[in-house]
């Protein structure tokens, strides 16, 4: 089982922002189990589209990171005596 993302607490804020947001922006009003199905459903749809631009910035960070000390260590060689 996945271990949740958010606290319980952040979960309920943010449940009740959205279930804020769909009745004053689109008159829409939800119980709710309902916007926790609709919160749950837009994070499976979304989510793993941010986890993976995610992951590529971390790499993208990383090999730059990894050029800089390979520019460090060229930086440090020693040529031998001719």
């Amino acid at each position: 089982m996945e271990k949740d993302l958010i606290s319980r607490e952040d979960k309920e804020r943010l449940l009740l922002k959205v279930q804020r947001h769909l009745s004053d922006e689109a008159e829409v009003d939800l119980g709710r189990f309902e916007v926790e199905a609709l919160v749950d459903l837009v994070a499976r749809l979304i989510g793993p589209h941010y986890y993976n631009k995610g992951l590529r910035d971390a790499q993208a960070l990383l090999a730059r990171q990894v050029d800089q000390i390979n520019d460090a260590f060229y930086e440090m060689e020693r040529l031998p005596e001719a």
